[in-house]
């Protein structure tokens, strides 16, 4: 199917698209996605006053928050509300979770930045059409990234979606990197992580071998996504805002969240934290916003208190992040040599590496189980015969020297700037020579062979 050039037509075309694209995963969810949208933009008419009958911009933008979050707390967290309200109470529940719809969480929060946006006025574009593709735009439906208005809208409304040779060789490149990155990289160190944070019974060795596993899956099936999301888009000419920006290379927690998730950083910054006050009412208070916006943050991951175990600790690394910052710069000690950069990414990563055992467990229980095998509490070595060998500690170190040693696909491919942001270009550079296109048939090759099971993207089930 080939898409128009441009104007309503190409945007009708590829809503269409999406439309189809997202009935894929299951015709039922369609209306689900269909009806959010609706409601939302009936809701901005009537915050802007763009209806006849005039309300209360605030009373609807309360309500239509409020709708938003009953919708995603019902298929999201219904399961983990009653489970938990039941064993309060001593009483045994035989409520099940609600099927998740995919990609509830991102329409939702996508939908949320805009009504408020409407509220401060800040959106001047109300044309059904626009929104419905803002809002259901495939490279991003499903895991992401959260898009903002501003910043997509503009792009539907003035597109060309006329074929382009640059477009084609870019974009395929960017997706083929992704996939290679996805299906050979992350699920191929993942085959070592569920073993390990199965057993209880691990040793220090194999923990810290399973820890880091999952550390680099999740990795590299984030930045997998990222890079396909973005090429795809970039085949229309549209660009996607950067989600993903070499994380483990930060030298603190806070530069980690301005690499790491990027759009759902500013999302929690500018609609969460910045409401209950940021940093504008005294140092206790704005720990407090840091530690609950976190917490919310991690609960928005997924309905099992671990999520929220591992928010609260990016939250409290937060906090002392920005404490030791202020102590630094009252004392005038300086935190720009090389040590400090050096000790600070250990440090940083390390943390890092900690908080995701409580992201992967699957109970509290389990993550403590894995911590105290960290710790070396079941012992150091190898337990005989090892858990598993399909994560051996060599492919476990050439993949920690691919992400702190390696520029990321947006460097490489700066020069083309397929992706809103701007990105510092690296010294390895892509061209669209014969080089090139050996190496990328060769990766593309290699993670069409592997495909051989069904593997989905960390980020769908959130």
């Amino acid at each position: 199917m080939i898409a128009p050039r441009g104007g309503t037509l190409a945007t009708v075309w590829l809503a269409g698209a999406s439309l189809v694209f997202y009935a894929y995963w299951g015709t039922e969810q369609v209306w689900i996605l269909l009806g959010s949208i609706t409601g939302n933009y009936l809701s901005g008419l009537a915050i802007a006053h763009r209806t006849r009958l005039k309300l209360p911009k605030k009373a609807v933008l309360i309500l239509a928050v409020a709708a938003n979050l009953s919708l995603l707390g019902y298929f999201k967290y219904y399961g983990f509300f009653t489970s938990n309200v039941a064993a309060i109470f001593g009483v045994s529940s035989s409520v099940s979770s609600v099927g998740l719809p995919l990609g509830i969480s991102f329409f939702t929060f996508t939908q949320i930045a805009y009504l408020m946006d409407v509220y401060r006025g800040k959106v001047c574009e109300f044309t059904l059409l626009n929104y419905f593709l803002f809002v259901s735009y495939f490279p991003h439906l499903i895991a992401g990234p959260i898009l903002h208005h501003a910043e997509m809208i503009p792009q539907f409304r003035s597109a060309n979606y006329a074929f382009r040779i640059e477009r084609l060789t870019v974009g395929l490149t960017i997706f083929i990197v992704g996939l290679f990155k996805k299906v050979v990289l992350a699920d191929s160190v993942s085959v070592y992580v569920g073993p390990v944070f199965a057993s209880p019974d691990v040793t220090l060795v194999e923990a810290w071998l399973g820890a880091l596993s999952y550390t680099l899956q999740i990795y590299f099936d984030f930045s997998g996504y990222t890079d396909m999301a973005i090429g795809i888009s970039y085949l229309f000419g549209i660009r996607l805002p950067l989600n993903f920006n070499s994380p483990y290379k930060a030298v603190s927690i806070v530069e980690f969240w301005r690499r790491w998730h990027m759009t759902l950083s500013r999302f929690l910054r500018n609609y969460l934290y910045i409401p209950l006050g940021g940093n504008r009412r005294g140092r206790a208070r704005r720990y407090f916003n840091l530690l609950a916006t976190m917490a919310l943050g991690g609960l928005w991951h997924g309905a099992n208190w671990t999520f929220v175990i591992w928010g609260t600790l990016h939250g409290i690394y937060l906090v002392i992040n920005h404490a030791v910052s202020a102590l630094a710069e009252w004392s005038g000690w300086p935190c720009n040599g090389l040590g400090w950069r050096v000790s600070g990414q250990a440090a940083t990563f390390l943390a890092v590496v900690f908080a995701w055992v409580f992201f992967r467990a699957e109970s509290v229980g389990s993550a403590i189980a894995m911590v105290r095998a960290m710790a070396g509490l079941n012992g150091k070595g190898l337990s005989p015969p090892p858990i598993s060998l399909g994560a051996p500690a060599s492919f476990v170190g050439m993949l920690l020297l691919i992400v702190f040693l390696a520029p990321n696909t947006q460097q490489i491919m700066a020069r083309f700037r397929p992706q809103l942001d701007e990105v510092a270009p690296a010294r390895l550079s892509w061209e669209p020579d014969v080089r090139s296109a050996i190496a990328v048939s060769i990766m593309a090759a290699v993670a069409l062979t592997m495909m051989i099971r069904e593997s989905p993207f960390l980020y769908f089930r959130f």
